[in-house]
């Protein structure tokens, strides 16, 4: 035994050194140390300069009366409950996905020139025009076929839309859909609209996966699409998602899966 384990030693008997001295963690309860890691990882997100005395503190006593509570619930067994082991089953898949995820994300991040590219794409979908129209959503043809017959005699297109269209979201606005680009729009209802003149309205009802519409064009502009940096977040968040996606898929592809359930049915 050196000197320096001797003193040590003797120190300690002697009283001279407290036993915090030697310990690593903050706090224990009931024999059960509060680790110190616990409360790192809790204020590693904090932001600098709000981590001082009081918000240790503040975290260790939220950590013993958790502590305090755990001990109460394993005394009454519930650690050993069917719903709580499932429970804590299911969460610690989650957590285990998350953190792989988040990790495959921080190695494979979308790059600058992956969002831009993706944002001149869709600048070329939506075009160079946006129309403004209003449209009357309804079951059959017969309905849509009757209701221009009633427009050809003049009458009024939003009081009809308020009267007859099927969609709620533009039915008490007179059927009035905005500004919008073809590229939002389903393909039958989107060739409609850039084939109408500024004012008229379909000739025959267009049909999509939605029902039958009556459209009427009412105005044309120069398309405003919104600037790069407003949606760079969006985008790369969409591009993550296309990312991610495709991960999982390719490894179901690899996998060898033995859904029953897909059988049963």
């Amino acid at each position: 035994m050196t000197f320096t384990q001797r003193t040590l030693i003797a120190l300690a008997i002697a009283g001279l050194m407290t036993p915090a001295a030697f310990a690593a963690d903050p706090a224990s309860v009931n024999g059960k140390p509060i680790k110190q890691s616990l409360v790192d990882y809790i204020l590693k997100d904090a932001p600098k300069g709000q981590v001082d005395d009081n918000a240790k503190t503040a975290v260790v006593n939220k950590l013993i009366s958790q502590e305090l509570l755990i001990q109460e619930a394993q005394k009454a067994g519930m650690d050993k409950r069917a719903d709580y082991v499932t429970s804590h089953e299911l969460m610690t898949r989650e957590l285990l996905v998350r953190t792989y995820l988040q990790d495959f994300v921080k190695k494979n991040p979308i790059d600058e020139a992956s969002i831009k590219a993706e944002y001149d794409k869709l600048k070329a979908q939506m075009g160079d025009k946006e129309y403004n129209a209003q449209h009357i959503l309804v079951k059959t043809e017969q309905e849509a076929k009757d209701i221009i017959t009633r427009l050809d005699k003049g009458e009024d297109f939003g009081k009809i839309a308020k009267e007859k269209s099927q969609d709620p979201g533009s039915k008490e606005k007179n059927g009035d859909l905005g500004w919008f680009s073809p590229a939002g729009m389903v393909k039958p209802f989107a060739d409609a609209v850039i084939a109408l003149q500024k004012g008229k309205f379909t000739a025959a009802p267009v049909q999509s996966q939605f029902g039958w519409h009556v459209i009427k064009l009412n105005d044309t502009r120069a398309s405003q699409p919104p600037t790069y940096e407003k949606v760079k977040d969006g985008i790369q968040q969409d591009l993550q998602q296309r990312q991610l996606g495709k991960l999982v898929n390719d490894l179901r592809a690899k996998a060898k899966i033995v859904d029953n359930t897909a059988k049963a049915k």
